[in-house]
């Protein structure tokens, strides 16, 4: 089901992999860690716009936080009428709930598209030369025992710190397991470290009185976690911690960049009035000269009739 997204995940990886394997060499480790970073890169340059959208929609929210709490307090006792009513007030503004998720729902098939692509040059219980002999979707057999040799600071780009010696000992050589933890280790760390600060500059963005902010209070500390936990005890290779390490790098610096440069959207005031309440009628006083309050004439049906002569003709129009 998610064929697609692997193929087109290992063509940008392979794209890639084909500008920097000529200035580096094909089997070269760091080749191959500029291709993911590469990826990274491209896939959030196609979705600055989102991510643009995402922020004037959470300008907006943030600008309507004291209208939306009117709303709860108007309809407290009417569920369903407070989601009809916040609905329409986000709407007549230009808010988007789904504009604010749609680039984390973009990242997550990437993510998975790779992990998959990842793990699949090296597949268990196959050798070396029965793994390098199969092709990874785009990439051709010579490319996957490219990967497979391609070794970043002495590790391999798709091993990780529980896989067994047995698949270590798969890429072409003996591999220690000393040569992961100091490949993998840093890029955890670090990775957790800029998933922290995007993470923690993301809340600040939030109204504080919404009902996401008592959430995003504990993303800053709870989403690191992922990078840490997924590094020691999941099956998350080093080239999976170099894309979650670019990929908060960006977000991190879009971030500074964005907020303090993009104007706050600060929508009209918009009185929030119940539906049911209908203005007051004010009825008319006639006043000495025969109008009324509401500047018309009684007898006018509503609009003010124009003065006549006594013999009936209307009087002519001064000449300018």
């Amino acid at each position: 089901m998610l064929d697609p997204v692997y193929y087109a995940v290992s063509a940008v990886m392979w794209c890639w992999h084909q500008l920097f394997g000529l200035l580096l060499g094909p089997t070269s480790g760091v080749a191959w860690a500029l291709s993911v970073v590469f990826l990274v890169l491209t896939l959030r340059a196609v979705m600055i716009r989102p991510f643009l959208a995402q922020v004037r929609s959470g300008r907006a929210m943030r600008a309507l936080a004291p209208q939306l709490a009117e709303l709860r307090k108007l309809y407290a006792d009417d569920r369903p009428r407070l989601m009809q009513e916040t609905k329409a007030l986000q709407s007549a503004h230009g808010v988007s709930a789904l504009g604010g998720c749609l680039p984390a729902l973009l990242q997550i098939p990437v993510f998975l598209g790779l992990l998959h692509v990842l793990r699949y040059f090296n597949r268990p219980g196959l050798t070396f030369e029965q793994n390098a002999a199969i092709p990874n979707y785009v990439f051709a057999p010579d490319q996957v025992r490219s990967f497979l040799e391609a070794r970043l600071f002495g590790a391999p780009l798709s091993a990780y710190l529980s896989m067994p010696q047995q698949l270590l000992d798969s890429f072409g050589g003996h591999v220690d397991r000393f040569e992961v933890v100091v490949v993998a280790v840093p890029l955890m760390l670090v990775a957790a470290v800029a998933t922290h600060f995007s993470a923690r500059h993301s809340a600040q963005q939030q109204p504080p009185d919404s009902p996401t902010a008592s959430i995003m209070r504990f993303t800053p500390w709870i989403f690191p976690l992922g990078a840490l936990i997924g590094g020691v005890f999941f099956p998350f290779p080093i080239a999976i911690l170099v894309y979650w390490l670019t990929n908060n790098a960006w977000t991190l610096v879009q971030q500074r960049i964005v907020f303090t440069r993009l104007r706050d959207v600060e929508p009209q005031p918009t009185a929030v009035v119940a539906a049911d309440a209908a203005p007051a009628l004010v009825p008319a006083v006639a006043r000495a000269d025969g109008t009324r309050t509401d500047g018309t004439q009684f007898g006018g049906g509503g609009a003010a009739k124009r003065r006549h002569h006594s013999s009936g003709h209307r009087p002519s129009r001064r000449r300018r």
